[in-house]
């Protein structure tokens, strides 16, 4: 996989970049596993803006991943790989030996014709499912649970893993892609490799209408507004706000939000 970079015909091109997508093999999704994916705008069941910045963009359809991966022991063959315009990972299209087909998160190395499996007794090679007790030490991880059954939760965007550092008896230490070290219970699954796609993060979307398509709306900055409608508005002439970064609310930016201690005792070490 690699980079497209354009010639600079426009201002919009010059530095525009998008993904060649040169290990897709197929272009439409498989419709038994689509769901029909409706747009809010932002809005919450009373129809007010919520969540700024959303709405337009494309249609799209939800593709049903596996995320749980519990069909055990019964081997599965990579049909396809496909786009997944939800996620910034690209998806893989498996056909049990039942007949059965599911979606999962593609890893890196994992090719069409490639045999993949789930449960404790599952070779370490990549794309395989396991739980944490049976994958040693070392071993570079994605799709990780964070409650046994509940399908995986961490480690799910392009190009990132995570690493097992550490086991006792119930719990297993991994580290991920932050360099935070946290405690998962031993009898979670997890899937042996890394996320495809890691060139995503060096895209670039190179002009605002891009980012329309993708239904992302402008952001107005606070110094550009009235002092009524933000904390940083105001001023005469062009002001530089006069006091640091905060939300239209005056929440600052940078301050810790976390308030669930209750989960506190899973990390071992923090971020920062």
């Amino acid at each position: 996989m690699g980079i497209i970079r354009y010639n600079p015909t426009s201002p919009g091109r010059r530095f525009q970049t998008v993904s060649d997508f040169a290990n897709l093999t197929v272009d439409k999704p498989h419709k038994p596993l689509c769901a029909t994916k409706k747009k809010t705008g932002g809005r919450n069941n009373l129809g007010r803006v919520t969540a700024w910045h959303r709405g337009g963009g494309g249609k799209r359809h939800y593709r049903i991943i596996d995320f749980k991966r519990d069909k055990m022991g019964v081997p599965a063959k990579v049909e396809t790989i496909e786009y997944d315009p939800n996620r910034s990972a690209r998806i893989a299209l498996l056909k049990y030996a039942d007949g059965q087909r599911r979606y999962i998160i593609l890893p890196e190395g994992l090719k069409v014709g490639s045999e993949v499996t789930s449960g404790s007794d599952s070779e370490i090679k990549v794309g395989n499912a396991l739980p944490l007790k049976d994958i040693p030490l070392g071993t570079v991880i994605h799709n990780v649970e964070i409650r046994k059954g509940q399908g995986g939760r961490l480690v799910r965007s392009a190009g990132s893993s995570a690493q097992l550092v550490a086991k006792d008896a119930k719990y297993a230490q991994i580290k991920l892609t932050s360099s935070e070290v946290r405690l998962i219970p031993i009898d979670c699954m997890a899937t042996v490799g890394q996320v495809s796609n890691a060139e995503h993060e060096n895209v670039s979307i190179g002009k605002a209408g891009r980012n329309r398509w993708m239904g992302k709306k402008p952001t107005v900055r606070g110094v550009a507004m009235n002092p009524i409608d933000h904390p940083l508005g105001g001023g005469e002439g062009k002001s530089s706000g006069g006091r640091p970064p905060c939300s239209p609310w005056g929440r600052p930016e940078g301050v810790k939000t976390r308030k669930n201690k209750r989960t506190d005792k899973y990390i071992v070490r923090r971020r920062k």
